[in-house]
């Protein structure tokens, strides 16, 4: 019988994906990213990742989900054990190629040792939601200026630099990059009224041809809290290939908001 490991990351997401597993998965979490609302089994670091990888075959586990938001660690050369050591090379290589790439690698590590890697959709498919209008009512605006930031966020994502991405009357006011998709939105309070037309969407997609087993885009309630006070008309998003936190708690917000709250 498969039994599964969560390496979990920051934000509520490693919690909703235990919560819809079948069996009690084991909770993993990279040193200095503790995610949210759920107890960790193992705590391990990067300059130990072969003995961590031993100890999750000791464990039982064939099957492996990421899940969570992770930054880059600060390695300690000093405590590498010798296989750990010999990764490292192919690591960093990756690590300089962009975020893609080194989500990527991490993957193949963990396939040659040995396990499965399962993508959010294979255990809970509800937190993808398919195309439908959510919250409130598409406008020919909306649907043009959806359509404009499908193709930024599509031409971003090609690049391996973020997945999101806000468009008003055809103008892109913002774009996701390192900072995420929190500092981006509070960034649209600094822009002068007289360059800012009314309105507007926050659009998400995953990017092209990236590997869906990790890293899918996420939205939650704090992300629509932060479209409201943008003054943004709403959200859309790839369809079947966003995470939504708490659909329902997000749903009754964009309502109670007017906000539109799309699946494209």
């Amino acid at each position: 019988m498969s039994r599964l490991a969560i390496i979990a990351g920051q934000g509520g997401l490693p919690a909703a994906l235990a919560a819809a597993c079948a069996t009690p998965p084991m909770i993993c979490a990279l040193d200095g990213f503790t995610p949210e609302n759920l107890k960790v089994d193992q705590i391990f670091r990067i300059e130990r990742l072969a003995l961590f990888l031993r100890h999750l075959e000791d464990q039982g586990i064939s099957q492996i989900a990421f899940a969570g938001a992770v930054q880059r660690p600060r390695l300690d050369p000093s405590l590498f054990d010798p296989q750990t050591a010999q990764m490292v090379p192919r690591l960093l290589s990756a690590m300089g190629q962009g975020d893609d790439a080194t989500l990527r690698a991490v993957i193949a590590i963990f396939e040659e040792a040995g396990f499965e890697v399962v993508g959010v959709e294979a255990i809970a498919p509800a937190l993808l939601p398919q195309a439908a209008v959510l919250a409130g009512e598409i406008t020919p605006r909306d649907e043009s200026d959806a359509t404009r930031a499908a193709l930024i966020t599509q031409a971003l994502g090609a690049v391996d630099v973020g997945q999101g991405c806000v468009v008003a009357q055809g103008l892109c006011l913002a774009v996701e990059a390192l900072p995420g998709t929190d500092a981006m939105l509070k960034s649209l309070g600094q822009i002068a009224p007289n360059l800012r037309p009314k309105g507007g969407l926050y659009y998400k997609a995953a990017k092209p041809d990236q590997d869906r087993r990790i890293d899918l885009p996420t939205m939650g309630l704090e992300t629509l809290r932060l479209v409201a006070e943008a003054g943004l008309s709403g959200v859309a998003f790839q369809a079947g290939s966003v995470i939504c936190l708490d659909l329902p708690a997000m749903t009754a917000f964009a309502q109670a908001q007017n906000l539109l709250l799309w699946a494209r």
